[in-house]
């Protein structure tokens, strides 16, 4: 059976607290296990949420200020320490390439895992595979930073009634689906389209083009809201975003479960980032936590 879940390793901003580490965070998706935003103590926080280093096949910077990567060195060198065999792709702005080098030879170590550095130097596909296509976009902070969406293409769903009408069975199912016709039968005759699911991740940015390209119509959009309202000055100066400002996206989107996480120390209470949310979105909104698992809605019946 497959997995689809957000492992939330830590939900700070540029200062962490008794509570929340920084940023972190594992997206299982399938036999994909993807690393968003490695920052200091990631690979503790991996080892108190169940996650291995052989579950990551794939890391994604968005990126290179200190609490969204400085945990990389970590991973690295944990990576080849429990021996990954598969290689691991590292996704990240092409800008920073040497940020990049240094973090990854931050200090002397026996290297034996395989990390193949794809840098991203424009908007579009960076990676494709059987989970779908993976994409980043431009975001709009103080430094240039990319935000990510995963975008699997929609599929079928057999009608096990119609099969049974038409006869088909075993490996005649499998045929049917590869071939798109079996016989007199085609594909359409037995099944009915299953919409392909999406995941946005959204860090450092002020509202730009780039957030609504990325939110538009996923399951699951992790996105920062650094700030509340009454700061939004501030947000726009340091170029992030406030908790209403994540929900106009995710309500002009057309999101179904809305995370927000990334929140700067000064608030105490995080009931109040739920709250001026849901004055502008109706949807599920989660207030990240440290170590918190979130289940990948369960797909809409069409």
């Amino acid at each position: 059976m497959s997995l689809r879940e957000l492992v939330v390793l830590g939900t700070a901003s540029q200062v962490p607290t008794r509570h929340r580490n920084h940023n972190g965070y594992l997206l299982r998706w399938d036999q994909e296990g993807i690393l968003f935003d490695p920052g200091e103590g990631t690979q503790r926080q991996m080892l108190l949420a169940g996650v291995a280093a052989t579950d990551i096949t794939r890391i994604c910077v968005t990126h290179f200020h200190g609490d969204h990567c400085l945990g990389l060195p970590g991973i690295v060198q944990r990576l080849s320490l429990d021996r990954v065999r598969h290689p691991v792709a590292a996704h990240y702005p092409a800008s920073g390439q040497q940020f990049f080098e240094r973090l990854r030879n931050a200090s002397s170590f026996y290297e034996t895992a395989t990390i193949r550095q794809e840098p991203v130097s424009a908007d579009g596909p960076v990676a494709t595979g059987t989970f779908g296509v993976l994409e980043a976009r431009a975001l709009d902070h103080g430094i240039d930073a990319v935000g990510y969406r995963l975008v699997e293409p929609d599929g079928r769903q057999m009608i096990q009634e119609r099969l049974r009408e038409f006869g088909i069975a075993g490996p005649d199912v499998g045929t049917l689906l590869r071939e798109g016709v079996l016989g007199d039968v085609r594909v359409a005759d037995v099944s009915v389209v299953r919409r392909g699911q999406k995941f946005a991740f959204v860090m450092d940015t002020r509202l730009c083009d780039g957030v609504f390209a990325l939110a538009d119509g996923v399951d699951v959009l992790v996105i920062e809201s650094t700030f509340l309202a009454e700061d939004t000055e501030l947000a726009v100066a340091h170029g992030h975003l406030t908790a209403a400002q994540a929900a106009r996206v995710a309500a002009e989107c057309g999101v179904r479960q809305l995370v927000l996480t990334h929140f700067s120390q000064r608030y105490r209470d995080p009931s109040r980032f739920h709250a001026e949310a849901a004055e502008v979105f109706d949807g599920e909104i989660i207030v990240a936590e440290d170590l918190m698992r979130i289940p990948v809605p369960k797909r809409l019946s069409l």
